[in-house]
């Protein structure tokens, strides 16, 4: 189907109960998902771009999200990684640990792609009811339904 394909986001990119101990092993395991899909094309150079972006400000917001994101030459086409997390990750937020994690990627080219996608997703993230949906939702496809259906960037 072409619009999964081109879609955001895909179950392929989404980790239910996610495990880390700290942002980055959660933004490498969410990275693998990206390689494995082919949506980024060198794991190591992306993460390091995601980890400067990080370095010149932490991506915890309020509310328990964690939105590490960068532009990279390595990543193929705009798309966002979903991690839920129990038990939290800390992405420096003033308020706890991140119990949903976005990581998004971006072309280099795309100046004002992750832009729009950040602008989209942080207009729902602003509202309980659209992060209680994704945190009760029983698995990777319905979480990928539920931001194809809200996050128009």
């Amino acid at each position: 189907m072409a619009g999964a394909k081109n879609a955001l986001t895909t179950a392929d990119l989404i980790i239910v109960g996610l495990e880390a101990d700290s942002k980055e092993s959660a933004t490498r395991m969410l990275a693998e998902r990206m390689v494995a899909t082919g949506r980024v094309t060198d794991i190591e150079g992306y993460l390091e771009d995601v980890r400067l972006r990080e370095a010149q400000m932490d991506t915890g917001l309020p509310g328990g999200i964690g939105i590490p994101h960068a532009r990279s030459a390595h990543v193929t086409r705009p798309t966002v990684a979903i991690g839920t997390s129990v038990r939290g990750v800390d992405f420096g937020a003033h308020d706890g640990p991140a119990h949903l994690i976005f990581l998004i990627g971006a072309p280099d080219g795309s100046d004002d792609a992750h832009l729009h996608i950040l602008a989209a997703l942080a207009r729902k993230l602003v509202h309980e009811d659209f992060r209680q949906s994704l945190r009760d939702a029983a698995d990777a496809h319905q979480i990928a339904a539920i931001i194809s259906k809200e996050v128009k960037p």
